[in-house]
């Protein structure tokens, strides 16, 4: 059972920065792609960012520029760093990890932007 284990987040004044790691807790064999979620209170989850095997990467538009996905393939780590933060980012933010042998999620971590 693979198992994804989120760290970083908590509280963050408005303009600052913060980065969450997202680590697989074995090798998962041909990740597809990578990416961030994350679902405000009384919202839908959203798809904020994504890189899939090629180090594509594809952003929500309303993080493009403020946000950058990457991930260590030697970790089977991905990290979201996220700068410029404003009120409207807070949210809880959840990996998840597309290979062929599975579509894992990780347990979300708090992310509370502050003005």
């Amino acid at each position: 059972q693979v198992q994804l284990v989120e760290s970083g987040g908590g509280l963050v004044q408005a303009g600052g920065s913060t980065r969450l790691s997202c680590a697989a807790s074995r090798r998962i064999s041909s990740i597809n792609i990578m990416s961030y979620y994350r679902q405000a209170p009384g919202k839908q989850r959203e798809l904020v960012a994504g890189i899939n095997s090629g180090d594509k990467t594809n952003y929500a538009d309303s993080v493009k520029g403020r946000f950058t996905i990457s991930r260590d393939n030697t970790k089977n780590t991905v990290y979201l760093q996220m700068d410029s933060l404003n009120t409207e980012d807070t949210a809880v933010y959840y990996c998840r990890v597309v290979g062929l042998s599975g579509d894992y999620w990780g347990q979300g971590t708090q992310v509370t932007v502050s003005s």
